[in-house]
């Protein structure tokens, strides 16, 4: 189980990292493996017991670790950037990276390298990403020494991240919005919302003005409340897609929880990129109408042993998402989530 401080003493974090580095970042060339972020959120949450049996049930959705290609260099990296054939390149290249220099610095080189890629992979990288910061911060923070499995998981997340780096097409600002939440209202929806993310992607054309900020702490409170919004949202518009616009709000926040790790200039960067982020998973799947919701008496605990009861990887990872909101209202989302998405185990 986890102490105190958040790390986890049992050490299954570790154990189910490992057995996990020899998969892939995706199944199938295009679905997510979404196995080392769900095991981190549930032991986060106190659910360290379940993770090797949660495993046993996901292991059927895990692929081996793609071929190489060849290696990737630091001044030639540009040329594999955004090419999903180069994951296990791109793993090793970062792999190579965090053996030589302390991890931060890694990730304060690289993170506005990838940042306008964001939306690349259906956010699921940056997610990734975030999980794996989490972790070490974590650790850090506690005075406990980082093991090898928390920094190779950070090279795999950072690898997918630039294996499947895709930038948004130009996009346009619409009128101002006044909070995180009237902007989400006023993005406009997609006429047509068919086929994966990504080709939805190159059909966005202009977002409400919303997502900058003068200073780093600005940028911070307004990542919180855009983390928020989006997780209050999907109490009211989650059964638009289900499974998809937990994005929304778990993209945004694995930028929230890496900013602690970055440089204060990066804030303001990652906030409006969050914002992107958010706002490209709202237009390509939000639905027609809001839809009735019912609050809930449970407690956060409750809910996310609800969560990993059921087993679904996305709603694991939207109620950890939610529990960092806490209030009431993220609560009865987390729970809509736990009563739209398919159930895994």
């Amino acid at each position: 189980m986890s102490d105190a401080s958040g790390t986890d003493a049992s050490g299954i974090l570790d154990e189910a990292l490992e057995r996990l580095h020899a998969t892939g970042p995706e199944r199938l060339g295009r679905l997510t493996n979404h196995a080392p972020m769900a095991v981190e959120a549930l032991v986060r949450n106190g659910q360290a017991r379940a993770v090797h049996r949660w495993l046993d049930h996901y292991a059927h959705k895990l692929e081996d670790m793609p071929p190489a290609s060849r290696p990737i260099t630091a001044d030639g990296w540009r040329e594999a950037l955004g090419d999903p054939a180069r994951s296990t390149d791109w793993t090793r290249f970062f792999g190579d990276e965090l053996d030589g220099r302390p991890w931060r610095e890694v990730l304060a080189e690289w993170w506005p390298r990838l940042l306008p890629g964001i939306a690349g992979g259906s956010t699921h990288p940056v997610i990734r990403t975030g999980h794996a910061v989490r972790t070490l911060l974590t650790s850090e923070n506690a005075g406990v020494p980082t093991t090898g499995p928390r920094l190779s998981e950070l090279a795999h997340a950072l690898g997918y991240w630039a294996a499947r780096h895709l930038p948004l097409p130009p996009l346009g600002a619409l009128a101002a919005a006044p909070s995180a939440a009237a902007a989400l209202d006023a993005v406009p929806p997609l006429a047509e919302q068919e086929g994966p993310l990504r080709s939805r992607l190159d059909r966005l054309t202009a977002f409400p003005a919303w997502g900058s900020a003068p200073d780093p702490d600005t940028a911070r409170d307004r990542l919180v409340e855009l983390v928020t919004a989006t997780t209050h949202r999907y109490a009211t518009h989650g059964h638009g897609e289900p499974i998809m616009l937990v994005h929304a709000a778990t993209a945004p926040n694995a930028v929230l929880r890496a900013l602690p790790a970055l440089p204060r200039e990066l804030w303001a960067p990652s906030l409006a990129a969050a914002w992107t982020a958010a706002a490209a998973v709202t237009a390509a799947y939000t639905p027609p109408e809001p839809a009735a919701y019912a609050p809930t008496s449970l407690t956060a605990e409750e809910v996310f042993a609800r969560a990993a009861a059921h087993g679904d990887d996305h709603t694991i990872k939207f109620t950890d998402t939610a529990l960092d909101i806490g209030d009431p209202l993220a609560l009865a989302a987390a729970t809509r989530s736990i009563e739209l998405n398919p159930p895994l185990l």
